[in-house]
């Protein structure tokens, strides 16, 4: 009797193969990605979304594709109708139609192919045809310029990528730099500019100062005027005062001699004041009680 039958060397070797070729009856396609597979160098027709896929034919070659958004930079010189060129920094937002991957991979085999096949050399072609459009190479500068300039780079770049597998999201402009001579007189004319403003701010500031100078003399003379018609008034009221005094004390000698009792009686009242008599033989003889007397 032999020592293995048959039938245990068919299961040994079934195991060997199941236990061989297990790994390959399922894959896993990463998150933001597709797969395309291929048997024996045909592409297959339908592609895999993200996730586990089970059961799948051991015999088939994968290859992946990353399916989220990204960006592409691109630099160029475009001339524009003054025949000069301005360096113009363009960034391509897009994504992998994952439904074409097929035949992306039938074309152009990979994402970076696509690229460099399709997005770039049209990027670059629509770069110049919309830089013919331009008169003069520092209207790059006006944001109506750079807003027409995205927009027709975007519909165009849509329009001609969709039908490649690719889905343009956006197109921004980074950058512009001018040719050298442009960007050296657009510094020249801004520094003419700002001094411009500069002289005016410098007058401006001058105006406004002599019109303060002007409005606190206009109030000093107002207040010289009012000062003056206060003591016109006053003036006036004492000149009346001492006019009704003098004829009252011409007419009435007896009310000049009342005062006068009245400033003695003052005097008196201070210790260290002396009092001097006139005319002892008169008969008034204090000081004062002669005013009034003709």
């Amino acid at each position: 009797m032999d020592r293995f039958s048959p039938k245990f060397i068919v299961l040994i070797v079934g195991v060997f193969i199941f236990l061989l070729f297990f790994n390959k009856l399922y894959k896993t396609v990463p998150a933001g990605h597709v797969a395309v597979v291929t048997l024996f160098g045909k592409v297959k027709t339908d592609y895999y979304k993200e996730g586990l896929h089970v059961p799948v034919n051991p015999l088939y070659k994968w290859h992946l594709y990353d399916a989220r958004q990204k960006t592409h930079t691109e630099t160029a010189n475009v001339p524009t109708q003054d025949q000069l060129q301005t360096k113009v920094d363009v960034s391509v937002q897009y994504r992998l139609n994952g439904p074409m991957a097929p035949s992306i991979l039938k074309e152009t085999g990979s994402m970076e192919g696509l690229i460099e096949v399709h997005l770039v050399p049209k990027l670059r072609s629509l770069l110049r045809e919309q830089g013919k459009s331009i008169k003069r190479a520092e209207d790059f500068f006006l944001e109506e310029t750079q807003s027409s300039l995205q927009g027709s780079l975007e519909i165009s770049l849509k329009d001609y990528c969709e039908s490649k597998g690719l889905d343009i999201q956006a197109v921004l402009i980074r950058d512009i730099t001018l040719p050298q001579f442009i960007s050296t007189a657009i510094e020249a004319k801004k520094e003419r500019e700002q001094a411009v403003e500069k002289q005016k701010a410098e007058l401006e500031r001058f105006r406004t100062e002599q019109q303060q100078l002007v409005a606190k003399a206009e109030a000093e003379r107002k207040a010289a005027e009012e000062e003056a018609i206060r003591r016109k008034v006053i003036a006036d009221v004492q000149a009346y005062e001492i006019e009704k005094i003098i004829k009252a004390t011409g007419n009435n000698p007896t009310y000049v001699q009342l005062q006068a009792l009245e400033t003695l009686k003052a005097i008196s009242a201070d210790p260290s004041a002396k009092i001097y008599f006139i005319d002892g033989k008169s008969s008034t003889p204090l000081p004062l009680l002669h005013m009034g007397e003709q």
